[in-house]
């Protein structure tokens, strides 16, 4: 459990760092930067053969300075697949269950605690049902490493047991960097796909 490990003072501080060094990166980026590199990343990733194979991909509410993941939700509808977001049920315990969502409509969304949104209703999906899930992260290394903004709630999900399906992380190029500080409780993705390209970790892998 993630809430039981002993977080190392120095590692924590590292990423605190390292978060205000990405969130500054992120805040310096154009908006016509930003749309355009959305566009490109959001097109690798909806062409990749992991993308073709998954019937049902949980996607990310893009937050401010977020790729925008809209258009790969409606590429999703457009070929006939489920898709979920998540949905958090304890912001104590870093929990989040994802939902199945069928319009991105703001009276279909609302603005959640820390100004996420997520879904008003929906349907819960078992995380074994998920084929795919594209992560957020303020950076990841590369070797798959990632850093989010602290809660945990995406490596308690993907350390759970429950999913069984491909990691992708979606992230602007400049969110790259050589190494991230880990601990025993940070998932690895099996993919990173930027607006650069995809890079691919078989070591992270999950095998079904």
């Amino acid at each position: 459990m993630i809430n039981s490990i002993i977080l190392s003072p120095e590692i924590q501080q590292a990423k605190s760092e390292l978060r205000e060094s990405l969130k500054l990166v992120l805040s310096e980026k154009s908006q016509a930067d930003h749309d355009a590199a959305s566009v490109t990343a959001c097109a690798l990733l909806t062409s990749a053969p992991e993308f073709a194979a998954a019937s049902c991909v949980m996607i990310f509410l893009s937050m401010p300075g977020e790729i925008d993941t809209s258009s790969i939700a409606l590429r999703c509808w457009q070929e006939g697949k489920t898709v979920v977001v998540p949905k958090i049920i304890s912001w104590k315990d870093a929990r989040m269950l994802p939902v199945e969502i069928n319009s991105l409509s703001t009276s279909d969304l609302r603005a959640g605690v820390g100004g996420i949104r997520e879904p008003i209703a929906g349907n819960p999906m078992p995380p074994a049902m998920i084929d795919m899930a594209i992560v957020p992260g303020l950076g990841f290394s590369l070797k798959g490493d990632r850093i989010g903004r602290g809660k945990g709630f995406y490596d308690r999900f993907l350390a759970s047991g429950s999913f069984l399906g491909v990691s992708a992380g979606l992230c602007f190029e400049s969110q790259c960097i050589d190494a991230v500080p880990v601990e025993p409780h940070d998932v690895p993705v099996a993919m990173i796909v930027t607006e650069r390209g995809i890079r691919r970790f078989k070591s992270n892998c999950l095998s079904r």
